[in-house]
């Protein structure tokens, strides 16, 4: 199955079911954010789509976001952990092991950057997961990751449920004045 077919699979299914939207964005924001599992299925896409339906349906803007920042923080945690605890072993497993300059790339970024990095990294593809297990490979400060993480997190799915929200007014716009 494609991206493409996923994503609109799961945008239809929170659509049927809004219910379920919170948990599956807090899950489509960890996974997004995860070490590993950000690289094989990015869910930025999805989590765009889902924005679209806030505005377009009954779907509640606060539950989503809160659970979407959460979900991403949780995955910044958890990828954070993994590079403390495992430190360069982490290079040898898959799929790192398939980019061996992912990880040096984004150690150069937090040395540089240090916990404005972890804020930046954040909304940029490949460092979204990379430059937390950089963070604990290196053994950042933990309370300075974490106060970076939690805030980049709540900005950074704010942005993208608002960016869908703002798609579908100006499509729902857009159909309206032809």
């Amino acid at each position: 199955m494609a991206l493409e077919e996923m994503v609109r699979g799961v945008v239809e299914f929170v659509r049927e079911h809004q219910v379920w939207a919170a948990p599956i964005v807090g899950a489509l924001a960890f996974g997004e954010s995860l070490a590993f599992v950000s690289l094989v299925i990015p869910a930025w896409s999805a989590l765009i789509g889902i924005g679209a339906l806030v505005g377009a349906s009954d779907v509640k803007f606060w539950p989503v976001w809160v659970a979407a920042s959460l979900g991403a923080a949780l995955g910044d945690w958890l990828s954070y952990w993994l590079g403390f605890t495992f430190k360069n072993q982490v290079t040898h497993m898959w799929p790192l092991s398939r980019y061996p300059e992912m990880l040096p790339r984004a150690e150069r970024f937090v040395s540089k950057w240090g916990v404005p990095g972890i804020f930046i990294g954040r909304f940029f593809g490949p460092l979204r997961a990379a430059v937390p297990l950089a963070a604990g490979v290196f053994e950042m400060p933990y309370w300075h990751f974490q106060g970076a993480n939690f805030s980049s997190a709540f900005v950074w799915s704010a942005t993208l449920l608002l960016f869908g929200d703002a798609l579908s007014k100006l499509a729902a716009w857009f159909w309206a004045m032809v």
